[in-house]
C-alpha cells in the first residue's frame, strides 16, 4: 500500500494504474448526448466557465491553460515559461481568470483578465512552509503496539503528520475571498483581494478499516487487520454554495487500485468557522465537484467512469452520465460542463456540454 500526497502530484502514471478500479458502473440515468466544446486537449483536469460562456481549461501536465470561446477554437492564453510547470485550480470571477501553477515547493496563485498578462495573486507554497496547516494531524495507523508497527513495510508511510507541501487544485471565489483547495496540504485556503493567506478549515483524515483482503493486497503483516488507517483527505476541488458553505470533493491518497475501498467522498464546509460536514461518500476519485442553481452536486468519479448526482438535500450519490475518466465538472447558465478522457497517453482530452 502506498499512500500519495496531493492525489494527482503522483502523476499520470500513478492514475493510469488507478483505472484498473473497473467498468462505469451500470445504471446511469439516460442522459442527453453532449456536445463537444473542445478536444485534442492533454490533461485538463480543471476548467471553469466564465460569464460571458467563455470555457477556460487547463491542460495541467502540459503547463497550459486554455481558452474557448462559444463556438470559436480553443486558443492558449498563458503557458508556463518553465518546463515541467503544472497549471491548474481554475475559478473565475467578473471576467478575472484565476488559476495556480506548481513546480516543486513552489505554489503561486495567479489572476489575470482576459486579454492581459498574469500577475501573482499569492505565494501558497510560502504560506505552506509557513504554516503547515496541517502539521498536527496524524495519518496512518494510531493504534499500533510496537512490535505490529514493526512488521508494516518500509514504503507504507505506518504513522505520520502533515509535511510541508503545497499542490493547489481546484479553487472558487466567493464574497471577494478566492478558495483553494490545496490537494498537498490537506487544506482549504482563502486568499482575500490584497493577497493575504489564511486557513479556512483543515480536513479531517479518512479513517479506513483494514480488512484481511486489503492487508493481503498492500503486502501489510495480518496484524493490522481490523486496526484504521487515516488516510490523507486530498480536497481536489471546491465550489461556493449557499449558506456560507463551500463543497468540496476529496480523493484520499492511498492505493488507487481499490483495494482499500472507494474512499473518495464529498464534503461541505462553512467558510465562516472552518466547520467540516460529510455529504455523501463511496467514490471512486472524486475529482471535481459542482453545485446547480437548485442545490444538486454533481460529482466526477475519475476511475467510476461517472458523473454522479446528489440531489439537494440528499446524501446519495446516483449516476447521472458515464464518461470516460472524467475529472472536472461545472455548472453553468443551466448546463454541465465535463473534462473527461483526461489521462489518455495521447491529447485525447475532451470538454463536453450536457
Amino acid at each position: 500500500m502506498v499512500t500519495t500526497r496531493g492525489g494527482m502530484a503522483a502523476g499520470a502514471a500513478v492514475l493510469l494504474a488507478g483505472s484498473l478500479l473497473g467498468a462505469p458502473t451500470a445504471g446511469a440515468a439516460p442522459a442527453p448526448e453532449p456536445t463537444t466544446v473542445a478536444k485534442k486537449l492533454v490533461s485538463p483536469l480543471s476548467m471553469v466557465v466564465a460569464g460571458d460562456g467563455t470555457a477556460y481549461v487547463s491542460q495541467n501536465f502540459a503547463g497550459l491553460l486554455t481558452a474557448v470561446p462559444p463556438g470559436g477554437r480553443p486558443k492558449v492564453v498563458f503557458a508556463a515559461p518553465k518546463k515541467g510547470t503544472e497549471v491548474g485550480a481554475l475559478s473565475e470571477s467578473g471576467g478575472v481568470v484565476h488559476f495556480a501553477t506548481t513546480k516543486g515547493k513552489k505554489a503561486v496563485l495567479w489572476w489575470m483578465r482576459p486579454g492581459g498578462a498574469p500577475r501573482m495573486q499569492a505565494d501558497l507554497g510560502a504560506y505552506e512552509a509557513r504554516k503547515n496547516p496541517d502539521a498536527k494531524q496524524a495519518y496512518g495507523f494510531t493504534d499500533l503496539d510496537a512490535t505490529c508497527l514493526a512488521q508494516v513495510p518500509k514504503e507504507v508511510p505506518a504513522a505520520y503528520t502533515g509535511i510541508v507541501e503545497s499542490h493547489p487544485y481546484g479553487s472558487a471565489v466567493g464574497h471577494g475571498t478566492t478558495y483553494v483547495a490545496d490537494a498537498a496540504g490537506n487544506s482549504i485556503l482563502g486568499v482575500d483581494a490584497k493577497g493575504k493567506v489564511s486557513t479556512v478549515a483543515v480536513l479531517p483524515p479518512v479513517p479506513v478499516v483494514i480488512t484481511a483482503e486489503a492487508a493481503t493486497a498492500n503486502k501489510l503483516p495480518a496484524c493490522v487487520v481490523g486496526h484504521t488507517y487515516n488516510f490523507e483527505p486530498v480536497p481536489t476541488d471546491v465550489e461556493v454554495g449557499t449558506g456560507g458553505w463551500l463543497y468540496v470533493s476529496l480523493l484520499p491518497g492511498g492505493p488507487e487500485d481499490g483495494s482499500t475501498g472507494a474512499n473518495g467522498m464529498v464534503v461541505k464546509v462553512k467558510a465562516r468557522t472552518g466547520k467540516v460536514r460529510t455529504v455523501a461518500t463511496g467514490f471512486a476519485a472524486a475529482t471535481g465537484v459542482a453545485v446547480a442553481d437548485n442545490g444538486d452536486v454533481y460529482v466526477a468519479q475519475l476511475f467510476g467512469g461517472m458523473v454522479s448526482r446528489i440531489k439537494a438535500g440528499s446524501d446519495t450519490a446516483r449516476p447521472y452520465v458515464m464518461a470516460k475518466m472524467p475529472a472536472s465538472v461545472e455548472w453553468a447558465d443551466g448546463h454541465l460542463y465535463v473534462s473527461a478522457d483526461v489521462l489518455s497517453e495521447k491529447p485525447r482530452g475532451t470538454i463536453l456540454q450536457y
